[in-house]
C-alpha cells in the first residue's frame, strides 16, 4: 500500500512522508529529529527505514532536524547545488551521511522523484513529484510565490499531493506582520494564498487528481476550515463532487494526517 503522510506542516516545520508501509523517503526535516522519529512512529514507520531525505530549500522550518537525524540512521540527502551550498555554509552538512546534488531526478530503490524548480526567496529552492513502479504519482509543492506553468505541468497527473494554502489575503493585509514581510508573502518569492491554491486545485483535479491535502497553512494569517472552504467551493463551482472525484484533508501543524493509495 503506498502512502502519503504529512508529518507536521506549517512556519513551525515541516516534514512529508513518501512510499509504502515498508520503506519511503522524507522531504523535508523541519523539526528536531526527535520530534521527526516520534511522528514516524505515529504512522508505524520505524526511522531506520527512511531510504533518503530530499530538501526543497533551505529555511529553517524545512531542514531543523537534518543533520542530526541523518547522521543518527545514516541517511542520504539530496538537494539542489544551491540549497545544498546554503546548508554546508551553515553546517547543516557536517557528518558522516552522504549528499547528493539533485540537477532533474533520482532513483531510490523502486522510487523515481523528479525536481521542479520553484519561486520564492530561497538559493534554489525546488518541489518534488515521487512515481512509484505502476505509475501512480505523488507531489509536494509549498513554499510557492506563484504557480507557474512549469510546476502545474510537473505536478499535473498527480493522484496524491501536497499543495500550499498559506494564506487568506484578507486576514494577512489586515493582520499584525509588519509591512515588509507582508509585502514578502504577497510577492511571487512568496507563500500560495487559499484563493490561488483553489484555482490550482480545479486545474489538478480535471487532471485526475484524487487526493488533495493542502499544507504549510499560516498560523497567524489563515484558519484551516477557511482554506478547506476556499478549496471545496472552487471545486463545487467546477462541477467536482467531494468523496466522488476528489478528497480533501488538512495538514497538522503537529500531527501526521496520512493518505493510504
Amino acid at each position: 500500500m503506498k502512502r502519503l503522510c504529512t508529518l507536521y506542516s506549517g512556519s513551525s516545520g515541516n516534514a512529508t512522508y513518501i512510499g509504502t508501509e515498508e520503506s519511503g523517503i522524507l522531504v523535508d526535516i523541519g523539526k528536531n529529529a526527535k520530534q521527526t522519529t516520534s511522528s514516524l512512529l505515529e504512522i508505524g514507520m520505524s526511522p531506520d527505514k527512511i531510504k533518503a531525505v530530499f530538501v526543497t530549500h533551505e529555511h529553517t522550518d524545512h531542514i531543523a532536524g537534518l543533520r542530526v537525524f541523518c547522521n543518527k540512521f545514516q541517511i542520504p540527502v539530496f538537494a539542489t547545488g544551491g540549497t545544498l551550498s546554503k546548508l554546508d555554509q551553515n553546517g547543516h552538512l557536517k557528518g558522516s551521511f552522504d549528499v547528493f546534488q539533485m540537477t532533474d531526478y533520482a532513483d531510490v530503490e523502486d522510487l523515481h522523484i523528479d525536481l521542479f524548480h520553484t519561486s520564492h526567496d530561497a538559493a534554489e529552492s525546488c518541489g518534488y513529484t515521487v512515481t512509484f513502479e505502476d505509475g501512480t504519482k505523488i507531489s509536494v509543492a509549498t513554499d510557492l510565490g506563484v504557480m507557474t506553468d512549469s510546476v502545474l505541468d510537473a505536478i499535473k497527473g498527480s493522484t496524491a499531493l501536497v499543495l500550499e494554502s498559506n494564506h487568506d489575503v484578507k486576514m494577512l493585509e489586515n493582520g499584525p506582520y509588519p509591512y515588509p514581510l507582508k509585502r514578502r508573502i504577497l510577492s511571487e518569492l512568496g507563500h500560495l494564498s487559499n484563493d490561488i491554491c483553489s484555482d490550482t486545485a480545479v486545474k489538478l483535479v480535471g487532471s485526475g487528481t484524487k487526493h488533495l491535502v493542502l499544507g504549510h497553512l499560516s498560523h497567524e494569517n489563515n484558519i484551516p476550515d477557511l482554506a478547506y472552504q476556499t478549496t471545496k467551493g472552487a471545486l463545487t463551482i467546477a462541477g467536482a463532487e467531494l468523496g466522488n472525484d476528489y478528497n480533501l484533508e488538512i495538514a497538522s501543524r503537529h500531527t501526521p494526517v496520512c493518505i493510504s493509495l
